[in-house]
């Protein structure tokens, strides 16, 4: 008898350190989780996130400018928009690593990433997995509401959110991924450009109420166009009903034939920007 209660106790130990061991690694990897902090983000209003998860497909709306935040998906530190032409807002050697939070399925994930090739496949900057080794990158998650970014590199982990939807809808269109990318790479705006008047009209009296600093221009001081040409094409202009509150145009386009708002893919301006700001010896 007190042969197999020896057996007993010491299996009955076994287990016990095993399910010692099994607590210490999970709260081993709690421990190493990154802690997410974003200042600058804009809480959004109870109004702002019933408007979120009310947004449908057909919105003439797109679902990244309901997301509260400067000109509705950048968030900005203070004083960082004069930081576009601040080469300390750059990616090193072209490249901007990435870690995906848990909790995307499989088909979200495999989108992300397809939307990210279109960086490696037209430009010379790199959107890739984090490495050990890279200190500064993106924190891709969907836990927050709307499709947002931060502008540039701030140094560290910086979120960048992509709230959950079916691919092909809401945040998960490539366009609106390679959008919010464009962001975390430094790229403000097409309608924020200081020659904007010369190509489109904004109808003041169209716009949502509170919302019409999303429609300022910024100074050459600020930002630069490398030289290009205003790109109605660009995926990264607002459409024709932005931040509407009746239903009619807050942008015109001064060229009756020209499109605004696409949210396809890079258009080849957008793309030769990217190069003028990365890699401008090989342009």
């Amino acid at each position: 008898m007190l042969h197999y209660f020896g057996l007993w106790f010491q299996a009955r130990s076994k287990m016990l350190k095993l399910s010692f061991l099994v607590v210490l690694a999970i709260f081993e990897f709690v421990a190493t989780a990154p802690t997410i902090s974003s200042p600058g983000l804009r809480i959004l209003t109870p109004a702002q996130f019933e408007r979120l998860q009310t947004w449908t497909q057909g919105d003439k709306q797109e679902m990244w400018e309901l997301s509260g935040q400067f000109e509705g998906d950048m968030v900005l530190e203070a004083g960082q928009r004069n930081g576009l032409i601040n080469e300390r807002y750059r990616w090193s050697n072209n490249e901007i690593p990435y870690v995906l939070a848990p909790g995307f399925d499989t088909e979200e994930i495999e989108w992300i990433k397809k939307s990210l090739e279109e960086f490696v496949d037209r430009t010379c900057l790199t959107v890739r997995e984090r490495t050990p080794s890279d200190t500064d990158y993106v924190y891709v998650t969907g836990d927050n509401s709307g499709c947002w970014s931060y502008v540039g590199r701030r140094g560290g982990m910086q979120t960048l959110n992509l709230q959950r939807s079916y691919p092909g809808n809401g945040c998960f269109r490539n366009g609106t991924i390679v959008h919010e990318f464009l962001h975390a790479a430094g790229f403000y705006h097409q309608q924020s450009s200081p020659d904007r008047d010369d190509y489109v009209i904004i109808v003041w009296e169209n716009i949502q109420s509170g919302t019409q600093g999303n429609f300022d221009k910024m100074s050459w001081d600020v930002v630069t166009t490398f030289g290009q040409p205003y790109d109605f094409g660009s995926v990264m202009h607002y459409g024709a009903y932005a931040f509407s509150a009746n239903g009619e145009r807050t942008i015109i386009t001064l060229d009756p034939e020209a499109e605004i708002g696409q949210r396809y893919a890079m258009s080849e301006i957008d793309a030769t920007k990217v190069n003028l700001m990365y890699c401008p010896d090989k342009v």
